[in-house]
């Protein structure tokens, strides 16, 4: 029996209407509270859904971070049978020997558990580790921390570790690189299963921006140039608010007093990607917004997010979102009206 465009968009919302995060002890209060303010914040009084958060002891407690935070909950174990999401935090690498990987046989089990049952599990930072002493990376893409990533592939010889990116969805199993990159991955997981309103309104309450494009490579120890980043800022700022005019790397360049070529290496040194990806990318979340939130049709999305034409634009979203905007807007707005092919 098929299901209408309403029932896949009630069942996608059930798919994360139920989340828990495991801590350890030793646990970074960071990485365990960025996930507590996505998903654990009652947004309700702004329309936003609800989700039935609790925070689980993946050992007996009371639990201990490094700055001397002693966290206790009545969740054990039991709690993440329920859950949709699993969220898996940091761990303290000074305080807790991530190579020797000796963590509770009983969480690991439940985080095979929980794939094995159609459920899915978010690592933040270091969190991967304890993901692949449970053997959920072997044979996936996966990510950590940047300082991290060489000890990741070095003791879980068969996950594909990618330093590089802010993280990696591998279907079930979510990977998020280091600290605040967690963000990215909640985020990115929240607009995925429940559009980019409720996405953008979480951002937006966090003063956060709703996506990042590029990667972790930006953030690796290196020399950084010298010379102020305000003009590019200001270019980027202006790409923002013109998205559907024809622009080039020169106009660009141009616009922030450099040369084509210096301004694209340091776009790359500062957001990790180059400037038509940058550019592509937020043409693409504005594409998302208007499929979701007006009846326009693709024609027109086309024309307002700089694509020109619906066969572009079905082109590059079907490349970034794996769907084609009709399908996408059937998913995020079943009542729509509008006529697109």
């Amino acid at each position: 029996m098929s299901m209408t465009s309403c029932q896949l968009r009630r069942m996608m919302v059930l798919m994360l209407s139920n989340v828990a995060v495991v801590i350890l002890n030793d646990f970074e209060p960071f990485e365990f509270g960025l996930v507590c303010e996505v998903f654990g914040v009652d947004r309700t009084d702004e329309g936003l859904p609800a989700y039935d958060f609790a925070v689980v002891a993946g050992e007996p407690g009371p639990l201990r971070s490094p700055v001397g935070i002693t966290l206790d909950t009545p969740f054990g174990l039991e709690r993440l049978a329920a859950a949709d999401l699993v969220a898996v935090s940091a761990v303290s690498s000074k305080d807790h020997s991530l190579e020797r990987g000796d963590f509770p046989e009983p969480l690991l089990a439940a985080l095979r558990d929980t794939i094995a049952r159609g459920a899915r599990v978010l690592s933040v930072c270091n969190g991967a580790f304890i993901l692949g002493a449970a053997g959920l990376l072997d044979g996936r893409r996966c990510t950590t921390h940047w300082r991290n990533a060489a000890d990741l592939a070095r003791q879980f010889p068969a996950a594909k570790v990618d330093p590089s990116v802010l993280y990696v969805d591998a279907g079930q199993v979510i990977t998020s690189a280091g600290t605040a990159a967690g963000i990215d991955a909640c985020l990115y997981l929240v607009r995925k299963e429940q559009g980019s309103r409720v996405a953008n309104a979480i951002a937006r309450r966090m003063v956060v921006p709703p996506h990042r494009d590029g990667g972790q490579a930006q953030y690796i120890d290196r020399p950084l140039p010298a010379e102020s980043c305000d003009s590019l800022t200001e270019a980027m700022s202006w790409m923002e608010r013109n998205l559907d005019r024809p622009v080039t790397v020169a106009d660009l360049a141009a616009r922030a007093h450099m040369s084509p070529r210096t301004f694209a290496r340091r776009f790359v040194q500062e957001t990790g990607t180059t400037p038509q990806r940058w550019l592509t990318g937020q043409r693409i979340l504005l594409a998302q917004q208007l499929l979701e939130e007006t009846d326009e049709t693709v024609d027109a999305i086309a024309g307002r997010t700089g694509f020109g034409n619906a066969t572009a634009l079905r082109h590059h979203f079907r490349t970034w979102r794996h769907t084609t905007p009709h399908t996408y807007r059937r998913a995020f707005r079943p009542a729509s009206t509008s006529q697109d092919a």
